[in-house]
């Protein structure tokens, strides 16, 4: 049995975490491997536009630092929940990609050949879950060669 699991940093892919643990741990698990999908998308609406065609040199240079920052901080995340794997006895390894989480999750779950992609509920509600949906609901709904467990 193969499982990957998805993180993001959020209480509930930390729940994600813990809930492919307690089915690795209990069950003849070939392989784990534990994934984070860098969505590189810039804010740049926190940058002011000057400039006659934009943003400013300076200002991009200040998207790239961001950007760089923010991909440090999402390997280090990775780097964390494989300790807490490894902290269970779970042999476990990463998977870092760029991309759209919802498409590069079910690529990587269903091309692989994963049995289960264990992932957290956003728990998004109302209009926001309306207009937004969320990454776990479309992985459920993109993923069809595989299953996907969603933890609350």
């Amino acid at each position: 049995m193969k499982i990957l699991v998805c993180t993001d940093g959020s209480d509930q892919s930390q729940k994600a975490l813990e809930k492919a643990a307690l089915i690795a741990g209990g069950c003849n698990v070939d392989e784990v491997a534990i994934m984070h999908v860098y969505d590189q998308k810039p804010d740049i609406s926190t940058f002011p536009r000057d400039g006659e065609y934009g943003l400013e040199r300076e200002d991009m240079e200040k998207i790239r630092k961001a950007q760089a920052e923010r991909k440090n901080e999402k390997i280090k995340l990775l780097e964390d929940a494989l300790k807490f794997f490894q902290s269970k006895g779970i042999q476990a390894r990463t998977i870092f990609k760029e991309g759209h989480p919802a498409e590069t999750i079910v690529e990587v779950g269903c091309g692989e050949g994963f049995d289960f992609i264990v992932i957290g509920s956003r728990g998004l509600g109302g209009l926001k879950k309306a207009l937004l949906g969320s990454v776990s609901n479309a992985v459920v709904q993109q993923a069809e060669k595989c299953s996907v467990i969603v933890v609350r």
